[in-house]
């Protein structure tokens, strides 16, 4: 109950402890509607307070090309104003988070001059320098950020930020040493450095503060030691310096990486030590962030004097409905975040995010795809589902939900196919929460039934009698070296011992069994694969080469914020990185590699190769049933789909959104000429 408990805020209350803080979505300003139905669902979903993504205050911060929010004048009011009226229609409180980037302003489309404390190189779009701001520009700033709170007033917000966290932020570059290298009154001292802050909080307060609660999100470590703000050192004392002047603290880490690190390395809760001191300096309410999932841990934090709000980002998109089902005692419905920020990608992207949990994320003004109702079936027929990976799993429980009598079978004795298998990776362990939250839906459901150790063949499926047939066999590991970066078969790969991921997947092969000799990994496909089988042979003792055709170790984990991490820990582990190279040819026990920018063909000793390159859909079966089709009638099979990696190989995410997709679409018309989706068309008025 203690979670339920209202919460003052300053002017406003907020009806529970569920906080969902600021977070980026691809979406921004130029897909409104489709943003405020997302924010929308959450506060449906039980969340007390539902905030924005950044918002920039003036053209001077704009972040192009990523999509986020936009309050640079009165124009922009009515689409901020369409999420807090979406958020107030379920009696939550709408927050915006007011944000200049200083350093990190492109402003490719105001082609503005950044702004900075002092002259300094920019960290986005072209190559150029920030100039340092006088004393004109810190007024002018100051009156941008409260013309915006204005306009966030007038827009309907409860809650508006002063945002200084993230590395990303004028204010957290003013409280920097490393940023900030002014002499006067603004620079120096902290006391000085944190003059900007305290002025704008006070400006903020005296603008909006009748009717807004002033929120301060403020990183009190960067993680960098005595280069930066440490929980024990400057940023204990900014805290202790402007206690009681926000009506709400919003502490966390810097920068994103850490802020929202992924659960391959970092555990729920992981923030606390660093956030802890917070509520013993001030009487004001504190939230802070953890990927909390378990009710017993938002208890204790509360108990414990930690914060008095559960923030959240990542779990409100795997489960908007996280508090309703706390309060309703459902623990076991709730869909778990399992902390692999796909959700971040679609930032990194700049195109709308999707969730690998929650398939209707992005999808509840476009398509009108609710996380919690489907609509029912329109006729009572039967579905066989062949395959339970996380499109089969996936197909099988909306199915049911929408009340079709469904089979589904999978070959192996355990179900969940590729999240089985790899969530016995280091650090994949929560992908199983995938495969086992669907599980867990499907036990309820009377209308679903399961065959493990049931291979179905074309005549098994033609024999069944099902209405429907949908295929998610999954997909396998090339082994001819074709990948993004190789178009043609590699000559001579199994001239030596030759694996792919599947053979340790599948065939129980560990690090220690394979061939004397240099292992190398070619990796290709340059997403987890490669980076973990090189941290498992490395971790074996074995001498471990990783191969790739790009810059650095697992490139495409820069959108999931993972790569730093995981090229520092195959160097710490001594995985020897031979970046920009791809194979020309394979004899024996060497292995000829090529520079992809000068084709220098360069031979290494190679005792096992081990290929992470793409994958092939298993579509033996799909092939055969679509040979067959001259007799579906007589089986009084109407059709045959495929979904997930059978139809076309990806990312989790995308298996489990082609399966939600197939059972949302199933009996309903679908104008394959048509867009089958709402866009944000913009009109076009001739004067």
């Amino acid at each position: 109950d203690i979670l339920f408990e209202p919460v003052r805020i300053g002017p406003v209350t907020a009806r529970n402890r569920f906080y969902q803080v600021p977070h980026c979505n691809g979406m921004g300003h130029q897909n409104p509607r489709m943003l405020a139905e997302m924010r929308r669902v959450k506060a449906e979903g039980g969340w007390a307070v539902v905030a924005t993504e950044q918002v920039e205050i003036h053209p001077t911060t704009d972040v192009s090309p990523y999509m986020e929010g936009r309050l640079w004048d009165d124009a922009d009011i009515p689409a901020l104003a369409a999420m807090a009226d979406a958020v107030h229609a379920h009696n939550s409180l709408a927050a915006i988070e007011l944000c200049h980037n200083s350093i990190y302003s492109s402003n490719l489309t105001s082609r503005e001059v950044p702004l900075a404390p002092s002259h300094w190189p920019t960290k986005m779009g072209y190559p150029a320098s920030a100039r340092a701001m006088d004393k004109q520009d810190i007024r002018d700033l100051r009156r941008w950020h409260r013309n915006a709170a204005l306009r966030a007033k007038k827009a309907g917000f409860d809650i508006v930020y002063v945002y200084a966290g993230h590395d990303l932020t004028i204010f957290q570059h003013f409280l920097s040493r490393r940023f900030n290298q002014r002499t006067d009154e603004y620079g120096g001292s902290l006391e000085n450095r944190v003059r900007l802050l305290r002025e704008t909080i006070e400006d903020t307060k005296d603008a909006v503060g009748d009717r807004c609660a002033i929120a301060v999100r403020l990183a009190v470590d960067e993680m960098l030691g005595d280069d930066g703000l440490t929980h024990e050192g400057e940023g204990h004392d900014v805290v202790a310096m402007l206690a009681e002047l926000p009506d709400l603290w919003d502490v966390n880490i810097s920068d994103w990486p850490n802020d929202s690190v992924t659960a391959r390395f970092g555990e729920e809760g992981a923030q606390e030590p660093y956030i802890r001191f917070v509520k013993k300096l001030t009487t004001k309410p504190v939230v802070g962030v953890g990927r909390y999932t378990s009710p017993d841990a938002m208890v204790r934090v509360i108990r414990q004097g930690i914060m008095d709000m559960i923030g959240a980002a990542r779990p409100s998109i795997a489960d908007p409905f996280l508090p309703v089902k706390i309060e309703q005692g459902r623990m076991e419905d709730i869909r778990e975040c399992i902390g692999c920020n796909i959700c971040v990608s679609g930032d990194y992207l700049k195109v709308p995010m999707r969730c690998t949990q929650n398939p209707t994320l992005g999808e509840e003004w476009r398509r009108g795809w609710h996380p919690e109702t489907i609509a029912p079936a329109p006729a009572r027929e039967s579905v066989l589902v062949v395959g339970s990976g996380p499109a089969g799993l996936e197909a099988a429980c909306a199915l049911g939900q929408r009340g079709y009598d469904v089979s589904l079978a999978e070959e192996r004795q355990q179900l969940g196919g590729r999240l089985t298998l790899e969530c016995q990776l280091p650090g994949l362990a929560s992908y199983a929460r995938v495969r086992d939250w669907r599980l867990g839906q499907i036990t309820k459901l009377p209308n679903v039934s399961l065959y493990p150790a049931s291979r179905m063949t074309a005549d098994d499926v033609l024999a069944f009698g099902a209405n429907h047939v949908v295929l998610a066999t999954g997909s396998y590991w090339r082994r001819s070296g074709i990948g993004p970066n190789i178009d043609i078969p590699v000559r001579g790969l199994d001239s030596g011992p030759l694996f792919t991921p599947d053979d340790f997947l599948l065939g129980q092969l560990t690090p220690a069994a394979l061939p004397a000799g240099p292992i190398v990994i070619f990796d290709d496909d340059h997403y987890y694969m490669g980076g973990i089988l090189a941290e498992m042979c490395a971790r074996a003792g074995r001498d471990t080469v990783l191969v790739t055709p790009v810059g650095e170790a697992s490139q495409w984990t820069v959108n999931t914020m993972e790569q730093a991490r995981i090229q520092a820990q195959l160097i710490e582990l001594g995985v020897t990185i031979r970046p920009h190279r791809t194979m020309q040819s394979r004899a024996a026990n060497r292995l000829d590699l090529t520079c992809v920018y000068t084709a220098r063909v360069e031979p290494i000793e190679c005792g096992a190769l081990v290929l992470v390159t793409s994958r092939l859909p298993e579509e033996a079966l799909a092939l055969e049933l679509a040979g067959r089709r001259n007799e579906w009638a007589d089986a009084g099979l109407s059709s045959v789909n495929t979904i997930g990696d059978a139809l076309a190989p990806g990312i989790i995410a995308a298996a489990v959104w082609s399966g939600h997709r197939y059972a949302r679409e199933l009996g309903e018309t679908i104008d394959r000429d048509a867009v089958n989706f709402k866009r944000e068309v913009v009109k076009v008025v001739v004067e």
